[in-house]
């Protein structure tokens, strides 16, 4: 029976690469041009800034973004400048909009319990950008702007709550849009994964691990399912396909080292989780891995990394610190684990402790941003303006979209009394933080100050432009 499922997988599986490379050898022509489907990612992007709570601190930024490079880098040459980001939501949802911008929900992440997993979905949508799968979907003549396809297209995203009335801006223009991904576009998108995990060296088990997710999800809570399965449909067809792919490259599995080292993974999930859940959820699932005799040692050690980050959120520091010193004996050589005390010293008010912990953990790695960034703020603090404003200006240089950043430039220029460098920097703190009529006050302040460079006054007229141009 073994032998026969084999044989029966492996000539679905050819049959599917065979049509696959057929269909996806010229990259068809849409009536909506690349021009305007980056367009409408803009707009989007500055809904969702405006709409929703980002997680964007450095180093989950910066993990998200690597894991995404890495997918790139064997995905092709691209019309698009990639961006991706966490949402502070706890819907099972993740999404590809238009020109290069991808989302996770943070209860999405939640549901994960690998990189491979993560990787796996993360490479799906890039899948979706790449065969331009949305673009597939709007015909031109159908939309009176592109503004209410913005409007749809966030309806897909958000989901909740908030899609009635966004579906409803966009139909009061007279506009509809069939916002679910066809069969078609799903096995694309799931083979385009499926060949770029295999170019990676990692086991695509993460990605029918993640499709078993689905497909369990789809099952329990058929009432009412979450927005990624109504724009992702077809669990179980997906997972039978991935089934039968690994069926043909089993041996090839096999041979492959399943990733064990999760920590990195873990540590994101559980930094997101800290922010976004209730202490009375998590500690429960937290003290769970610590009681069970079948939990890797890595599994434990980050479960007390998960109760350090409670212990911090609950002012209890000295349990934090206790928490951490544990988990860095184990993995002394995970400098980031350092930062992550240095974070808890700095709010436990221990400022000398902390930036010696910074320098040293800055000394090893000094292109991570978040140890870099909470250095700047703790200058800052101590009165070091100017060393502060250079850390500050480093994180702006590799995470020019980090909005905090120039909220904090902002109030260093304020209190040098340089208001024109304070509004233009507040300017792209509310830029970024989607808040678009705030931004344009502080631009055009800043215009106005004759102590500004003539550098910030022409990237203060060229943001209103664009700020005009994404309100339309």
């Amino acid at each position: 029976m073994k032998y026969f499922r084999s044989i029966v997988g492996r000539v679905v599986s050819w049959l599917i690469v065979f049509i696959f490379v057929i269909f996806s050898s010229v990259l068809p022509v849409y009536s909506f041009d690349i021009g305007e489907e980056r367009e409408v990612g803009e707009k989007l992007l500055y809904t969702i800034r405006s709409s929703f709570q980002l997680i964007d601190d450095p180093d989950i930024t910066q993990y998200i973004s690597n894991l995404g490079e890495t997918v790139l880098e064997v995905a092709g040459i691209q019309y698009f400048d990639y961006h991706f980001f966490i949402i502070d939501n706890r819907e099972f949802n993740a999404f590809a909009a238009p020109s290069g911008l991808i989302f996770f929900h943070s209860g999405l992440i939640g549901a994960m319990n690998s990189e491979n997993e993560l990787v796996s979905v993360l490479a799906h949508e890039i899948g979706h950008i790449v065969k331009r799968h949305l673009a597939a979907r709007v015909e031109k003549g159908k939309y009176t702007s592109i503004a209410s396809l913005g409007l749809a297209l966030a309806a897909l995203a958000f989901g909740g709550s908030a899609a009635p009335a966004l579906f409803q801006g966009a139909l009061a223009t007279g506009q509809s849009l069939n916002l679910h991904y066809s069969r078609m576009h799903e096995e694309e998108a799931d083979l385009l994964a499926y060949s770029w995990m295999k170019n990676l060296n990692r086991s695509p088990e993460g990605q029918a691990r993640m499709l078993e997710t689905m497909r369990r999800i789809a099952r329990y809570r058929s009432d009412k399912l979450p927005q990624y399965l109504l724009t992702h449909p077809n669990p179980e067809a997906r997972l039978s396909t991935i089934e039968a792919l690994l069926d043909v490259d089993q041996s090839w599995v096999d041979e492959l080292e399943e990733a064990t080292d999760d920590f990195e993974f873990l540590r994101f999930k559980y930094r997101i989780l800290s922010q976004v859940k209730e202490a009375s959820s998590l500690r429960p699932y937290f003290a769970s891995v610590l009681s069970n005799s079948r939990a890797s040692q890595m599994h434990k050690s980050m479960a007390k990394y998960g109760m350090a980050q409670i212990a911090k959120n609950e002012n209890d520091f000295d349990q934090s610190l206790n928490l951490l010193k544990e988990v860095i004996e184990q993995y002394p050589n995970k400098t980031i684990l350092k930062v992550d005390k240095a974070a808890v010293e700095v709010a436990a008010g221990l400022n000398e402790k902390a930036e010696r912990t910074l320098r040293v953990a800055l000394r090893v790695n000094n292109s991570d941003m978040y140890g870099t960034f909470l250095l700047a703020k703790l200058l800052a603090r101590t009165g070091r303006n100017q060393e502060a404003e250079k850390y500050f200006k480093a994180v702006m240089y590799e995470l020019p979209e980090y909005s905090k950043v120039y909220f904090e430039l902002g109030q260093l220029a304020s209190i040098e009394g340089s208001y024109g460098i304070s509004n233009f920097y507040l300017g792209k703190f509310n830029l970024y933080e989607g808040k678009l009529p705030l931004a344009v006050s502080n631009f055009k302040a800043a215009i106005k100050d004759d102590g500004l460079s003539e550098e910030m006054k022409n990237e203060s007229k060229k943001l209103l432009k664009k700020i005009k141009k994404i309100s339309k």
